[in-house]
């Protein structure tokens, strides 16, 4: 089959897969799973093939997989939509489609173990059969545990779907297809549990918080295709007369280049969807969602489409660039990123859900590639995107394994008030699940940047390389910090979750789950370590060269010009061991002699510092209080009571008086005593016209046969007339 059509076909097994789900298997859980994985297996087989196949492609980049369609008339023209795999989508597609597959068959375990059947996916809802009244006072049976759980699958399926439509699109305007699709999986799937007020708030905060970035990005896509006439990726971003016209163009927006201005339009649509400062509240929230949901968001799909469009548009970005000093739109990329980094690396060292330390690891992680993009380094933020999405999905569905395991325990016991994702409920796991524990090891090093080992570590030093390379000290220094921030958390993750004594009975009767959600783990691990190899820069003491920079070669034949890499150095590799092994032991010293009840040891030493931080910067409440209340008085006793009641319906009511005044001064002023009295009764037009009246009411007898001979016969007189008299 020829590679094109198999790209066309990526996507739809998932959509099918949707579509059955919903019609036809939902009251089936197995069927329902079934159909599930064997299409994310499909798309997977499709995946791979287009993957090795871009490998075996002499110069692929300047040649690559595309095709396409005529959809909408222009007028003189079609807008045209297709798909297309160049290097960039090619290893996109790669990690995308391990991820979600992986992900799929975890979902099964996830859903299926440790809890009483049909009851453990709805937490904060009411059994299973159970007869409950509304708040209107009406009684309705709770729907049976199948369709719950094929509803979850069917949800997974579409979000899949979204990915894989933005990935292999050769247009932005079908990338944001995909791009809103998941917008609104996202939602359908953060609220999964709609029973618990928590996870309904987290769905709505999530669809309305990333389409305040949707707005300006689908600014920035107008401006592009009035500036361009097109949006596809090869007219536009491989095209240097498109480019050098765009950035050459100046607006009156702060001095930007129109290729600046509509950048950073598109780049807002990434802090919403990539959840960057300041739009990153809606992530740590989405934690309200099944765990599956939860790493399918920060490694498979959502996030990563973010950061996959800024480099996407990265010709775009630097159209302007001249090397060195960053272009205003670069800058403020950069600064974005890089307080994002830091800012979330902050606030996860105070989190006690083993979760949201993780989804806070994650905003910060996207912060380390924005920036990247911000300076310029294409290479290394396409490298951190893959390897993240590998240890991220892992240590996500390692957290879930964990949680289980717990949940088990709590069942054990029967103390249903002891918290299964709370970490310091936890201690000892790594004798209990001894698979989750490694597997876990492994996520964890590999997000720290263990040295030489994992694949966060290449792909994060090669970030700090760039940095040091074109002298963006504040940047590296910035980033360096978050680096340390990073490696001690993610210690003080392990050394609560895993290691020492179990502080609660429940930790005690923890136990490993079934391969259905261990499996999934050892492959990712795998990725976790492996990947990073494949970036191993050339020059690097005693490793360089004898695993060629694959990864380098390869993506950077996305560009029109081959990225440069830069040159070794010990500086950027030195901050990289000084920073993952002293945040790892400082985090394992500081955490090790934890007991059950002890307060956290960073209370003391940063004092009024440790409850900021664990309350996230209030920037919740901040935007609780200025953003949400405003708008709610706004739309309560501005538009409602104000515009709506007085302004609006006192108008209404005015014209409507008004009418009834004059209706009432025509009835009785002018058609009883003039139309009636005086013109029927005594003038005689009353008798006169009412036996004509009813003569003519025969006429209407309510049958369509009878008005069509009369309109019929009229029509023949006319034209009989007409014939008679004109011609």
């Amino acid at each position: 089959m020829a590679t094109e059509t198999i790209i066309w076909l990526i996507p739809l097994p998932p959509l099918l897969a949707f579509f059955l789900i919903v019609l036809f298997t939902n009251r089936s859980k197995a069927l329902s799973h079934t159909v599930a994985i064997a299409a994310v297996t499909l798309s997977w087989l499709g995946s791979m093939v287009v993957f090795f196949r871009a490998l075996g492609t002499e110069h692929f980049g300047k040649e690559v997989f595309a095709s396409s369609v005529n959809w909408l008339p222009t007028g003189t023209d079609f807008l045209k939509i297709g798909v297309q795999i160049d290097p960039l989508g090619a290893i996109t597609l790669f990690f995308v489609a391990w991820t979600i597959f992986m992900i799929f068959l975890y979902s099964v375990g996830y859903h299926n173990f440790g809890q009483p059947k049909g009851d453990h996916d709805r937490p904060g809802l009411p059994p299973h059969g159970a007869t409950v009244t509304d708040s209107h006072g009406h009684q309705h049976v709770v729907p049976s545990v199948e369709p719950m759980y094929s509803r979850f699958f069917a949800f997974l399926a579409l979000f899949a779907f979204g990915m894989y439509v933005l990935v292999v699109s050769d247009n932005l305007l079908t990338l944001f297809v995909g791009w809103e699709i998941m917008g609104l999986c996202s939602y359908l799937l953060i609220g999964f549990w709609y029973g618990k007020p928590s996870a309904r708030n987290a769905a709505v905060k999530a669809f309305m918080t990333t389409r305040v970035g949707d707005v300006f990005m689908l600014l920035g896509l107008a401006l592009l295709y009035s500036a361009t006439g097109t949006l596809n990726y090869r007219a536009i971003f491989y095209n240097e007369e498109v480019l050098s016209r765009l950035a050459e163009t100046m607006t009156p927006v702060f001095g930007l280049s129109a290729a600046g201005l509509i950048g950073l339009l598109l780049f807002i649509g990434t802090i919403g969807k990539s959840a960057q400062w300041p739009l990153h509240i809606w992530l740590p929230d989405a934690m309200e969602g099944p765990t599956p949901v939860s790493a399918m968001i920060h490694a498979a799909t959502m996030v990563s489409a973010g950061v996959y469009m800024v480099i996407r548009i990265f010709p775009l970005v630097t159209a302007d660039w001249h090397g060195h000093d960053l272009t205003a739109a670069m800058s403020v990329i950069a600064f974005i990123g890089t307080f994002t980094a830091i800012f979330a690396a902050t606030i996860a060292l105070a989190q006690n859900d083993i979760k949201k330390v993780l989804a806070y690891s994650t905003i910060s992680q996207l912060g380390f590639m924005i920036s990247a993009l911000g300076m310029g380094a294409y290479i290394a933020a396409a490298f951190h995107l893959v390897t993240h999405a590998f240890f991220k999905a892992l240590l996500f569905l390692g957290s879930g394994s964990v949680i289980h395991g717990m949940e088990h325990g709590v069942l054990h016991t029967g103390n249903h008030h002891v918290d299964p994702q709370d970490m310091r409920n936890m201690g000892g796991l790594k004798d209990r699940m001894p698979i989750t524990f490694w597997t876990f090891l492994i996520g964890g090093f590999a997000l720290a940047g263990f040295p030489l080992v994992t694949a966060g570590f290449w792909s994060k030093d090669e970030i700090l390389a760039d940095a040091f390379a074109h002298e963006h000290w504040v940047i590296l220094a910035t980033l360096s910090i978050a680096a340390l921030m990073t490696a001690f958390y993610t210690m003080r993750q392990i050394t609560l979750t895993f290691l020492g004594q179990p502080r609660t009975r429940e930790a005690e009767h923890a136990q490993e789950t079934p391969w259905t959600m261990t499996v999934p783990l050892v492959v990712l691990s795998v990725f976790a370590v492996g990947f990073g190899w494949v970036g191993i820069p050339e020059h690097f003491p005693l490793l360089g060269g004898l695993i060629p920079n694959w990864f380098h070669e390869f993506v950077g034949g996305t560009l029109i010009k081959h990225p440069k890499p830069v040159e070794f150095s010990f500086v950027p590799l030195t901050i990289s061991l000084v920073v993952a092994l002293g945040g790892l032991a400082l985090g394992w010293l500081v955490y090790k002699d934890v007991k059950a009840g002890d307060p956290d040891p960073l209370e003391k030493p940063l004092g009024f510092l440790y409850p900021f931080l664990k309350n996230k910067w209030y920037f919740d409440e901040f935007y609780a209080f200025f953003v949400v209340k405003p708008m709610t008085w706004v739309s309560e006793v501005f538009t409602y009571q104000w515009m709506d009641r007085r302004a609006i319906d006192g108008i209404l009511h005015f014209f409507a008086r008004l009418g009834l005044a004059i209706g009432h001064f025509f009835r009785y002023y002018i058609d009883k005593p003039i139309v009636n009295e005086f013109i029927g009764d005594k003038l005689g037009a009353y008798w006169t016209f009412q036996p004509a009246g009813r003569a003519l009411s025969k006429v209407q007898t309510g049958r369509i046969q009878t008005y069509l001979i009369g309109a019929v016969a009229v029509f023949l007189v006319i034209g009989v007339a007409l014939y008679l008299f004109v011609f």
